[in-house]
């Protein structure tokens, strides 16, 4: 589903509006993430976004995105820039790390050589961890302990083309990683995952702790 908008906020305000007409409290119950994908985005050396016929740089996203964190509940950007801009990466941390979450997706790739250079340069403050991309689940046990030695935010996330396993939704909370990236509650390969999550909590009772807004990366 992907409704012909004029621009990117204009997105933004729809999921307000229809937060506000479901009874949440923007800012308090909910709060906005956004998965930019900005490789998809980034052509000779600068940012393309189409849908405005605006061209931007480095350095002017990373001024877009301050802008979009002043204007709404925003605490969490994934994929602001694209995987081969570390330097542009620098700029955006450096810039905004200290009010939200800025999430390697594409940039690490759940790999710990890519995650320690990202660590080294200072590039985030959270990694999307995806168990099928690297491989194997040492590998991305690895990669969780890397990133939080080193107070990284931790996303447990699924995959194109999901089944119905529901692994990552007991991974998530074998490995504390305080959040899980699923999709919405559209299909049954995404459902099955919070479903899973329920069912754990009602086993776990009283020492199933929902963790709130302070385990994101920052």
């Amino acid at each position: 589903f992907a409704p012909d908008l004029n621009s990117n906020e204009e997105a933004i305000e729809i999921i307000l509006e229809a937060t506000n007409n479901a009874g949440y409290e923007i800012g308090k119950q909910v709060f906005l993430a956004l998965d930019v994908a900005a490789s998809e985005l980034f052509k000779d050396g600068v940012y393309h976004l189409e849908s405005e016929g605006r061209t931007l740089t480095a350095e002017k996203m990373v001024d877009y995105y301050s802008a979009l964190v002043d204007k709404y509940p925003i605490v969490s950007i994934e994929d602001g820039l694209a995987e081969n801009d570390w330097d542009g990466w620098v700029a955006m941390n450096a810039r905004l790390s200290g009010e939200i979450q800025i999430v390697g997706d594409d940039l690490t790739v759940t790999n710990i050589t890519r995650l320690q250079r990202a660590i080294d340069e200072k590039t985030m403050n959270a990694i999307l961890i995806k168990l099928n991309q690297i491989g194997t689940v040492s590998e991305t046990i690895d990669a969780i302990a890397l990133a939080k030695a080193n107070n990284y935010g931790t996303i447990i996330s699924h995959r194109s083309g999901e089944t119905e396993d529901t692994i990552i939704a007991d991974f998530a909370v074998a490995m504390c990683a305080g959040q899980i990236k699923t999709g919405s509650a559209s299909r049954t390969d995404r459902i099955c995952k919070y479903n899973q999550l329920l069912r754990i909590e009602e086993t776990l009772g009283s020492a199933a702790k929902f963790p709130g807004i302070e385990v994101l990366g920052k």
